[in-house]
């Protein structure tokens, strides 16, 4: 098994990928639920909310937001956009992150000292799950991508999912196996990010 520290070399953005099953749905559930339960949240509220799609339904997203994009694009060029939605549609599932607003207003009107703070905690917890799934995909040999096309998709995501209102839809990851390979990850000077005092 991959170690820790070589996952965190090994993950990397793949924009393409396909739908070969090179790992069980099962085990997909098993890598999000172990996540979820363990990942850290603010005051433990645990205020993570996560939608897995497969088959018919991993497809139907992209297709919508290829829709909704559209729209958006109107007579403009759409090739390079269209290549992408494809990259993406052409997966084994989809990760959908939400983070529910119910907890955190909770939490805020709990501790009213730490109001301000409450959104920007659970927008952490959510990039520490995102992360930590993320990850766990790459041991298991799966390639996968952070994506953003929220809030234009959250209408259509509620709707077709019947998703609560007080989930805020935060990231996507389309994922499968990796149909290419990513070039090399410039990471910078160690020294100039990292400083250490002892």
């Amino acid at each position: 098994m991959t170690d820790f520290y070589k996952a965190l070399e090994n993950r990397r953005s793949y924009h393409v990928v396909g739908k070969e099953e090179i790992v069980s749905k099962d085990r997909v559930e098993e890598i999000v639920k172990h996540a979820v339960t363990y990942v850290p949240s603010a005051f433990n509220s645990q205020s993570a909310r996560v939608l897995v799609l497969f088959d018919k339904e991993h497809d139907a997203f992209w297709e919508k937001t290829t829709d909704i994009l559209k729209d958006v694009v109107g007579d403009g060029d759409f090739s390079s956009t269209q290549a992408r939605m494809d990259g993406f549609k052409g997966g084994y599932g989809t990760i959908l992150f939400f983070e529910d607003q119910r907890v955190v207003e909770q939490l805020q009107e709990s501790f009213a000292l730490y109001a301000d703070n409450f959104p920007v905690w659970s927008e952490q917890s959510s990039g520490m799950l995102q992360y930590a799934i993320w990850t766990g995909l790459e041991i298991e040999g799966l390639g996968a991508s952070l994506q953003h096309y929220n809030p234009l998709v959250d209408e259509m995501v509620a709707s077709t999912w019947s998703i609560p209102k007080e989930w805020k839809l935060r990231a996507q990851m389309p994922f499968g196996k990796p149909a290419h390979t990513p070039g090399e990850k410039d990471v910078g000077s160690i020294d100039a990010r990292v400083k250490i005092v002892k």
